[in-house]
C-alpha cells in the first residue's frame, strides 16, 4: 500500500472525482496557478484546465455564493477556503442558503457542494487564524461536517463528500497536511457518519477528532506502559454523528474522556457528553471528562499557544481522573 501525505490524499480524491464526473470542479483563492495555499491542488490546473480549476478573487462571500448557485444549476463544486477562519465571511451563503435550500424547497432543489480547507491552530498564527469552528457549522441543520485525521480517512471521506447531495463542510488540519500514511491504490469510499476505532482498549474510552486523535493515541501509548488500556474513537464526522460506535465503546469501558481543540462552552464535546450521559448513564462509573482548548482567543506567544491546546499530559491526567487514580 502506498505511503502518501494527507495533502496528496486530498489531491487524489479530488482528481479521481473530477475524472469520474465532469460536473465536479474546484474553485477558490490560489487553487490554480499557485496550486493551493497548502499545495493541495498541485498539478490540477495543468490536468483539468482553467474551466474546472478556477482561481477566484479574495472574496469568500462571493465565490462561495457562486458555488451554491453552480450546485443549484446541476454542477458539483468543491470550494476551497484558504482557512476556515475566512469562511466566517461567507457564513450567510453557507448558513442561510446552502444549508436551507433543500428544506425550503421541499426537496425539489439540492446543493451538492463541498466547502473545504484548513482549520484549527498551526504554529503561532494567533487569534484570528487559529480557530476551531466545527461547533459553529455542526450547529446548523442541513450541513454535514467532516474532519479527517489520517490520509486514508481524508481521501475516502472527501470522495464520499463530493458524491453527497447535501452541502458538506470539510475541515482539514493545517498541521496534518504533511503527515504520511497508507492509502490503497484501488478506489475506496468511507461513508459519512461512521466512526473509527483507532485503538482498542478496555479501561477508558477517549473520543477525539482531527489532529487531537494523534494526541489521544500518544497518550494511550504512554498510559499502556503504566498498565492502563485506552480505547481511542475518532468520530470522523461531527454531523452526522455515529453515536452507536461511541455508546458501544462506553458500555465496554464505562469511562469517557472527550478531547477537542475547540473552546469548551457549547463545543462539540458538550454534545457528545450529553448524548453519552443520556443513553449510557447506568454504564458510567465516573463523570465524563473533557479536555478542550483554553477558553481564550489563541495567543501569539509560542509558550502560551502551547498551553492553550490540549496535549498528551492533560489527556493522561483526565484519563486518571476518570479512573480515580
Amino acid at each position: 500500500m502506498a505511503q502518501i501525505s494527507y495533502r496528496e490524499a486530498l489531491n487524489q480524491a479530488m482528481t479521481e472525482e473530477m475524472e469520474r464526473d465532469e460536473r465536479v470542479f474546484l474553485m477558490g483563492e490560489e487553487v490554480g496557478f499557485y496550486q493551493g495555499a497548502y499545495k493541495v491542488s498541485q498539478g490540477m490546473l495543468q490536468r483539468f484546465g482553467e474551466k474546472r480549476v478556477i482561481d477566484t478573487p479574495i472574496a469568500e462571500l462571493g465565490f462561495v455564493g457562486v458555488g451554491v448557485g453552480a450546485a443549484l444549476a446541476g454542477l458539483r463544486p468543491i470550494v476551497e477556503v484558504m482557512t476556515w477562519n475566512f469562511a466566517i465571511l461567507a457564513a450567510d451563503q453557507i448558513v442561510n442558503h446552502a444549508a436551507k435550500i433543500r428544506y425550503m424547497f421541499g426537496g425539489q432543489a439540492k446543493v451538492p457542494i463541498v466547502i473545504r480547507g484548513p482549520g484549527g491552530a498551526a504554529h503561532q498564527l494567533a487569534a484570528t487564524h487559529s480557530q476551531s469552528l466545527e461547533a459553529w457549522w455542526a450547529h446548523v441543520p442541513g450541513l454535514k461536517v467532516v474532519m479527517p485525521s489520517t490520509p486514508y480517512d481524508a481521501k475516502g471521506l472527501l470522495k464520499s463528500a463530493i458524491r453527497d447531495d447535501n452541502p458538506v463542510i470539510f475541515i482539514e488540519a493545517e498541521l496534518l497536511y504533511g503527515m504520511k500514511g497508507e492509502v490503497p491504490e484501488e478506489e475506496y469510499l468511507i461513508p459519512l457518519g461512521v466512526a473509527d476505532v483507532k485503538r482498542e482498549g478496555e479501561d477508558v474510552t477517549v473520543i477525539a477528532h482531527s489532529k487531537m486523535v494523534h494526541v489521544a493515541l500518544r497518550a494511550a501509548a504512554e498510559l499502556a506502559e503504566e498498565g492502563i488500556s485506552v480505547e481511542v474513537i475518532d468520530p470522523r464526522t461531527i454531523r452526522p454523528l455515529d453515536t452507536e460506535t461511541l455508546f458501544r465503546s462506553v458500555r465496554k469501558t464505562n469511562r469517557v474522556v472527550i478531547v477537542e481543540e475547540g473552546w469548551p462552552f457549547a463545543g462539540v464535546g458538550a454534545e457528545f457528553a450529553y448524548r453519552i450521559q443520556r443513553e449510557c448513564f447506568d454504564d458510567l462509573d465516573a463523570p465524563v471528562e473533557r479536555v478542550t482548548g483554553a477558553d481564550v482567543p489563541m495567543p501569539y506567544n509560542k509558550n502560551l499557544e502551547r498551553a492553550a491546546i490540549p496535549d498528551v499530559e492533560r489527556v493522561k491526567k483526565a484519563v486518571k481522573r476518570v479512573l480515580y487514580l
